[in-house]
């Protein structure tokens, strides 16, 4: 069983991510979406900085993030096949849910961008334990959109970057298992 919520222990065993095109509705309900997003704001944050922000794109805007998102690409890609657009489009309206997390360094902080940038990440990673937490799935997407500058643009500014798309809603089929690390490959002890 994936995403069990028994224990917080369990939970974090078995967490796994739903594929974004495979996520209906229900999704969270604004009240529950914010304090899915307060929860991910309690993330590791060195000088308390709050170095992101989060987007919520309403259903409702999914048509103009995906004009936003093959314009961009066409001005990158003026060859791009009619696919390539269909899964640009595709890609907007995955999942009742999408917030966009965005890494929002403080430029004028003494705190290094690594850790600025780490937290952002954490705040990604604390938005999906909250939403299965809460009974619901949800995958992080980067992709070709989140390193265009002219995406980032419809959400923000340099140097904010999209640290991740993250679509939430209810798995339409099973979720599977993925394949995991070997504990033996990525663990050691230092030896000095």
């Amino acid at each position: 069983m994936f995403n069990d919520r028994s224990t917080p222990l369990s939970l974090l065993a078995t967490r796994r991510s739903g594929k974004p095109r495979d996520l209906l509705a229900p999704g969270p309900d604004e009240t529950q979406l914010r304090a899915l997003l307060a929860i991910a704001a309690r993330t590791p944050d060195h000088g308390k900085l709050a170095p992101w922000r989060f987007v919520v794109v309403p259903t409702d805007k999914r048509d103009e993030l995906a004009r936003v998102i093959t314009e961009a690409y066409r001005v990158e890609r003026p060859q791009a096949a009619r696919l390539e657009i269909e899964a640009l489009v595709q890609f907007a309206h995955q999942a009742p849910t999408l917030v966009v997390v965005l890494s929002s360094p403080k430029t004028e902080s003494h705190i290094p961008l690594w850790e600025q940038e780490l937290s952002a990440g954490a705040a990604c990673m604390n938005l999906l334990h909250a939403a299965h937490a809460m009974g619901f799935a949800g995958g992080w997407l980067t992709g070709w959109s989140a390193y265009s500058g002219a995406v980032r643009d419809a959400f923000g500014a340099a140097p904010e970057r999209v640290a991740g798309f993250i679509f939430l809603g209810t798995p339409a089929k099973q979720l599977e298992e993925r394949p995991r690390p070997d504990l033996n490959k990525i663990v050691s002890n230092w030896r000095a």
